[in-house]
């Protein structure tokens, strides 16, 4: 692919990526996806066959950038008992950013009834992704079960999230912290 190739692809796909986080998968059409982005529908289908080829490649790369910034800013802390604890913080401080509108592998999870669906099978995977980063940090801890501490934190996580959202309570992520560490403290040898 040449540059203005990839250019124009990124382009629709950052588009693409907006449009679903704000509105949802079912609320952005083509139609919306040409006028924003400026490029023409013709074009749009050179690189995808479909709304939900468009919807599955922008949800695969928000899910990249996303956990490569979760990531990158909870492993700020020192100890991996600080990184658990500082998730939570990375949490709340997305929450409090401008144009935060939940998750966008839970919103749009909830458009998709069929669990085979790609879009539910990204979202799925960003979960796993989740977890599997929360056990990267539980198996550091030297615990008897590190793999249900993870769980535990994932739920407190998506717990968090969703409060932030559906009741604008961001300081659900400051709840979700303190029971993180009752579970740190209760986990320890």
């Amino acid at each position: 692919m040449n540059s203005q190739t990839t250019d124009t692809r990124d382009k629709i796909l950052a588009t693409a990526e907006q449009l679903i986080y704000q509105n949802g998968i079912h609320a952005t059409g083509m139609d919306l996806l040409v006028k924003t982005s400026g490029v023409a529908r013709k074009s749009i289908y050179r690189y995808f066959a479909t709304k939900d080829d468009v919807a599955a490649a922008a949800l695969n790369a928000r899910d990249v950038r996303w956990m490569r910034w979760f990531r990158t800013e909870s492993d700020k802390a020192d100890t991996p008992q600080a990184r658990i604890l500082n998730m939570f913080t990375v949490l709340k401080g997305w929450f409090e950013s401008e144009g935060f509108h939940g998750c966008a592998f839970i919103n749009t999870a909830g458009e998709v009834g069929n669990p085979n669906d790609p879009i539910r099978l990204i979202a799925k995977l960003h979960k796993q992704k989740l977890l599997d980063y929360a056990l990267e940090l539980t198996e550091q801890l030297n615990i008897e079960q590190p793999l249900a501490l993870a769980r535990q934190l994932l739920v407190l996580m998506e717990g968090a999230i969703t409060m932030a959202r559906v009741m604008g309570d961001y300081s659900a992520a400051d709840s979700a912290r303190d029971v993180a560490q009752l579970l740190l403290k209760q986990a320890s040898p």
